[in-house]
């Protein structure tokens, strides 16, 4: 059978962090149980065209998937048991926010089985966490993962969040050392992005731009900080067991996350609920964005976006060198039936000399430099 992942998007949330743009809000009880139906309604109507499909991965992501209710989860999570094919051994995350996640509902997760929990600490400062709109402290954080511990959880993965508002060098080292003292078996290391459309980008959009004209940012750290961050993220992790796989995600040994690599390595995915992407067959496509029209229109995605091969060349090409291992040329050459030069010319050679890029033993990779200013390595490969 061919493979593909699953996405299932839970677009509720307790209070919308400022930062965040995801597609989610906060609503009431009998809302989300009505999602829920319709969610199942989709995953019903939907598996048939996918029963060659072997299921490898699953991620319940939101939003706060956590905020359902026992009942929601194990019903979710048996439709979609019953209705696609989903081998023995695969990896299924459920993302939990500190607050939301109780024994009892670890406990249904376990049983519905979930192997994998994602808990979003970001930050282990009070005063940090209620700058990003958190509803939860760092004791809230700690029980949260005490009861996925208790509850049977061996994979669990911790989101973290630095470049803050005001936040020193030493604030996100005291967060990223209380974090690996808790020992995840994965830790998701991200900078600060201010994304449009959020309170963040009311507040901060002025000073990042001054920031990336190279004057002195007033609120944000500045790029020598911030790349202090990214590298004391990466020394002090690698010390204590954890392999960087990806520009922002460190794992222990058999840990990395299967279904995001699956992202970056082009594999095909579908994707259930408001909102939600899918890839197949390198043709993508999407549910609807409006909550009304899709909890009563018929489940039709939008028209499949118009793809190129050079647009998939890159998409693959720029999705691969975020993992360290970089792209192989055998997986280019096979996915494409070309060369990566044949697409970015002397690009890459210009890079190399540079420093920033590596190509050696069949693999085409950042180096620590490239890693430290991949922004730049991506603007010049557009270019």
């Amino acid at each position: 059978m061919r493979e593909m992942e699953l996405y299932i998007h839970i677009p509720f949330c307790v209070r919308k962090c400022y930062y965040c743009d995801f597609l989610s809000a906060p609503t009431d009880e009998a809302t989300r149980m009505n999602y829920v139906r319709r969610l199942i309604k989709e995953a019903e109507t939907l598996a048939p065209k996918y029963a060659d499909r072997e299921v490898t991965t699953i991620f319940v992501g939101g939003g706060t998937p956590s905020i359902l209710d026992m009942d929601q989860m194990e019903r979710i999570m048996d439709a979609v048991h019953r209705n696609f094919s989903v081998r023995d051994d695969a990896e299924i995350t459920w993302e939990c926010n500190p607050g939301t996640l109780t024994p009892a509902k670890a406990r249904a997760m376990k049983r519905a089985g979930v192997n994998r929990l994602s808990i979003g600490l970001q930050s282990i400062h009070r005063g940090e966490l209620m700058l990003l709109g958190r509803i939860h402290s760092f004791e809230d954080f700690l029980m949260s993962y005490d009861v996925a511990r208790k509850a049977g959880f061996s994979n669990i993965n911790v989101d973290l969040i630095s470049a803050l508002p005001g936040q020193s060098v030493k604030e996100w080292k005291e967060t990223l050392k209380k974090t690996v003292m808790m020992k995840p078996e994965h830790i998701s290391a991200y900078s600060l992005i201010i994304e449009e459309g959020t309170p963040f980008f009311h507040r901060y959009h002025d000073d990042e731009a001054r920031r990336e004209a190279g004057e002195e940012p007033m609120l944000l750290p500045t790029e020598e900080e911030e790349r202090e961050m990214y590298w004391l993220t990466h020394d002090l992790l690698t010390e204590h067991g954890y392999q960087q796989y990806e520009i922002s995600n460190y794992a222990r040994s058999g840990h990395a996350c299967r279904h995001n690599i699956g992202y970056w390595t082009g594999k095909d995915y579908l994707g259930l609920g408001l909102g939600a992407s899918s890839l197949i067959d390198n043709i993508r496509f999407k549910n609807t964005p409006v909550f009304d029209d899709y909890m009563t229109k018929p489940f039709e995605r939008t028209e499949p976006e118009e793809r190129t091969r050079k647009t998939e060349m890159e998409e693959f090409f720029f999705l691969g060198l975020r993992m360290t291992e970089g792209v192989t040329r055998n997986d280019f050459r096979d996915r494409f039936d070309a060369e990566p030069e044949s697409l970015y010319g002397d690009a890459l050679v210009q890079l190399k000399e540079q420093g920033l890029l590596e190509m050696s033993e069949g693999r085409i990779y950042l180096t620590a430099r490239g890693v430290d200013v991949s922004n730049y390595v991506f603007q010049q490969l557009m270019l």
